[in-house]
C-alpha cells in the first residue's frame, strides 16, 4: 500500500476541510499515479470531493466508523480488520490512502512508500501529516527538480519505507 498527499512546510495538508493548495500539476500527477487503482479515505476526505463523487476511473474505499453511513456508490468499512479483509483482493501497489490526517495516521505502518507534492510554503493548516523526516523507517529516496505554480515552488518526493527492499523509480 502507498500514501498520495500535498503538504507545506510544516507538514500541513488541510485546513477547514479543503486542501490548502490546488496545484493543478499537482492534480495531474494524483490522477496518473491513482488512475486504475484502489483509493482509500476517510468519511470527510470522500466529503470533500468535488460535488461528493466517487473518483473516477478508482475503486473508492471509505473508511468510517459511523455505523448509518452509507452510500452505493463507495466500499464502505467500518474497521481496519475489515478494510484489509477487502484490500485481500488487490495488489498492495495498487492501493493508494488519500486522506485525511487520521486515516493516513492509522495506515502509515502499513505503507511501503509516500508520494508527497512538497510546497515551499507555510499555510494555515489544522490537519497535518507526520514528519517523515524525523521517523527512523523513512528515506526520501527520489525528489523531482522544482516546479512553480504562482511563484510558490514545490517539488514530486518519494518515501520508502526501508523496512521494505522493493522499490521501483517513479519520476
Amino acid at each position: 500500500m502507498k500514501a498520495i498527499l500535498s503538504a507545506d512546510l510544516n507538514w500541513g495538508i488541510g485546513c477547514g476541510g479543503q486542501l490548502l493548495q490546488r496545484v493543478p500539476e499537482d492534480m495531474k500527477f494524483f490522477r496518473k499515479m491513482t488512475a486504475g487503482k484502489v483509493v482509500v479515505m476517510g468519511r470527510e476526505t470522500f466529503e470533500s470531493l468535488p460535488g461528493r463523487q466517487p473518483l473516477k476511473d478508482r475503486i473508492n474505499i471509505v473508511l468510517s466508523r459511523s455505523a448509518d453511513y452509507d452510500d452505493d456508490r463507495l466500499i464502505i468499512c467500518r474497521s481496519l480488520d475489515e478494510l484489509f479483509d477487502k484490500l485481500d483482493k488487490h495488489e498492495t501497489d495498487d492501493v493508494f490512502v488519500i486522506g485525511g490526517e487520521s486515516v493516513y495516521t492509522q495506515l502509515l505502518p502499513y505503507c511501503s512508500e509516500v508520494y508527497i507534492t512538497r510546497f515551499e510554503k507555510a499555510f494555515e493548516a489544522d490537519r497535518h501529516f507526520p514528519n517523515l523526516d524525523a521517523m527512523e523507517n523513512w528515506v526520501l529516496a527520489e525528489e523531482s527538480e522544482r516546479h512553480f505554480y504562482n511563484d510558490m515552488g514545490f517539488r514530486f518526493l518519494k518515501y520508502i519505507n526501508k523496512s521494505v527492499t522493493d522499490h521501483r523509480s517513479t519520476f
